[in-house]
């Protein structure tokens, strides 16, 4: 499902509780609980943070594997001892 087709199914099943004032008061209270997980979760960012963090790593030193060179052999080059 794309995010059109969850938001149209949300608005539809909110439809169906909205004449049950308790219903509303749980869809609310875990809406709620949602929102403050994802505020709290150090890992949600925006797309523009996401991108300006892949930026500020491509300044930093960075290794790559050499033509013909396999997993292991790269790992080891790196200092690991498979």
């Amino acid at each position: 499902m794309n995010a059109l087709q969850l938001n149209a199914q949300i608005y539809r099943s909110l439809g169906v509780i909205s004449e049950d004032e308790g219903m509303l008061k749980k869809a609310a209270k875990y809406l709620n609980r949602l929102v403050k997980q994802m505020t709290d979760d150090p890992t949600c960012m925006t797309k523009e943070e996401y991108f300006a963090m892949l930026d500020e790593a491509e300044k930093g030193p960075s290794v790559a594997m050499l033509p013909g060179e396999d997993l292991t052999t790269f790992l080891r080059r790196q200092g690991y001892d498979l």
